[in-house]
């Protein structure tokens, strides 16, 4: 297994021991530091203690689910969130909402895949785009963004987004005419070959359509049925 570059801290949140014992030993063989916590509750202690690089999330605990905990650190920052969920079917609900998850995986799992996953949303959160793009600013209709500082506004107003999904909009603002199917914008995430659903960028999307929408802005993005997605007009009407 490839170690991690340069040492990384995740805190892994789950109430079951044992789930927390197999991700501790399968990331400490990456190279990266971890943390635990049984609880939404002792997760907060924890990042206050030592804040984490990344955030490995049960969805169904006690006291403090992990729902309310990633709304909690939400509201605190941008610290990437990788979701354990013991239902399939909750997942789209849950990337759905405004919680903003980077990337899940469903009970049972393999830990080298959740390391993995989890490798790639660190070196994302680590990467700073080629000198190309960082040069000037992006701007389509009312929309900004600043690629240099990971930061997206419309009509001057902050809108705050996850790492994921500033990279998604970042994709279609670069090729505003274009129409990025769900594969080409998965190949940008994280690599050609990366196995992760539709329904995720679906969800990711959704949300990127809520935030602005919220922020005055409703044609972010269009959808091309059976095609993909493309970068709206950006003008704040409804298409």
């Amino acid at each position: 297994m490839i170690l991690c570059p340069m040492p990384r801290t995740i805190l892994i949140v789950d109430d079951d021991p044992h789930i927390r014992q197999l991700l501790v030993f399968a990331f400490s063989k990456a190279g990266l530091d971890t943390v635990e916590a049984d609880d939404g509750e002792a997760a907060l202690v924890a990042v206050q203690a030592r804040r984490p690089d990344l955030v490995v999330l049960d969805i169904n605990m006690p006291r403090m689910d992990g729902l309310e905990l990633c709304r909690r650190l939400r509201a605190q920052g941008d610290v990437p969130i990788f979701f354990l969920s013991s239902r399939d079917d909750e997942i789209d609900r849950v990337l759905g909402i405004e919680l903003g998850a980077d990337d899940y995986v469903v009970k049972p799992f393999s830990p080298r895949e959740v390391v993995a996953r989890s490798m790639a949303i660190l070196r994302r959160t680590a990467a700073r785009p080629p000198a190309v793009e960082t040069a000037v600013p992006l701007h389509h209709g009312g929309l900004s963004l600043d690629p240099e500082a990971w930061s997206a506004t419309w009509q001057d107003h902050p809108v705050s987004l996850t790492v994921t999904e500033f990279t998604i909009l970042r994709t279609l603002v670069s090729m505003p005419a274009r129409i990025f199917s769900r594969d080409m914008i998965i190949d940008r995430l994280h690599g050609p070959g990366f196995a992760i659903t539709d329904r995720t960028i679906d969800s990711h999307v959704r949300n990127l359509r809520r935030k602005f929408a919220e922020a005055g802005c409703t044609d972010m993005v269009e959808t091309r049925a059976g095609v993909g997605y493309r970068l709206g007009s950006c003008t704040g009407t409804t298409p």
